[in-house]
């Protein structure tokens, strides 16, 4: 019984150029193709493939916020991006494997494979950044006072606010947003925030 794909690019000519990357070979069926994460999760429902290829930058609902919401329904999510920075939200989220656009058609076959049996498959850029990533175990890691600084400008503080609030120096409170950019790999305050919500750091 051939391997049930379905495929999520919100780009036409990638979906054309997967299916007939995988439409040729004798173990594997193109169920469906998605534009966005919301069909996606939809179509996923509907014809109960057992892989999904999913594209990670995509309208309407991305690619991390659509395999968190397929995780435990069924199918394996294969990410197949042109970016290897989004490797550990999107493993985080339950993909099974994060492969970059410019495979070739038989790496992708035997990702696709792999994926199926249980393995996880990574691009060998992507498990460079993993690694890199896993070597420095305090990034990303904020501090109780990063944390309390961070929900304050989320709550849209000025810094001069934050400074009274927590009753410290404002150039405390820029000191602690620097450190917050760089553990957080951003380069101002909304972005901060924004990262922040992403990872689970803040809350609504």
């Amino acid at each position: 019984m051939p391997l049930r794909l379905l495929i999520a690019d919100d780009h036409p000519i990638v979906r054309d150029g997967l299916r007939a990357a995988l439409g040729s070979e004798s173990d594997m069926e193109i169920v469906g193709e998605a534009a966005d994460g919301e069909e996606a999760i939809r179509l996923a429902a509907e014809l109960a493939p057992d892989i999904i290829l999913m594209d990670l930058r995509m309208p309407s609902l991305d690619g991390v916020s659509a395999i968190r919401r397929l995780r435990g329904t069924g199918p394996r999510v294969l990410v197949l991006t042109t970016f290897d920075t989004d490797v550990l939200p999107a493993l985080e989220a339950g993909a099974s494997g994060y492969l970059l656009k410019d495979a070739p058609p038989e790496e992708l076959a035997r990702a696709v494979r792999a994926t199926h049996r249980g393995e996880t498959v990574l691009a060998p850029a992507v498990a460079g950044r993993l690694a890199d990533h896993l070597r420095k175990p305090a990034r990303g890691r904020l501090s109780k006072r990063e944390l309390e600084v961070l929900r304050l400008v989320a709550g849209g503080s000025t810094n001069k606010e934050a400074a009274a609030g927590l009753f410290i120096s404002e150039a405390s409170i820029k000191t602690h947003l620097l450190h917050i950019y760089t553990k957080l790999d951003v380069r101002d305050r909304a972005a901060a925030v924004g990262e922040a919500y992403r990872r689970g750091l803040l809350t609504d």
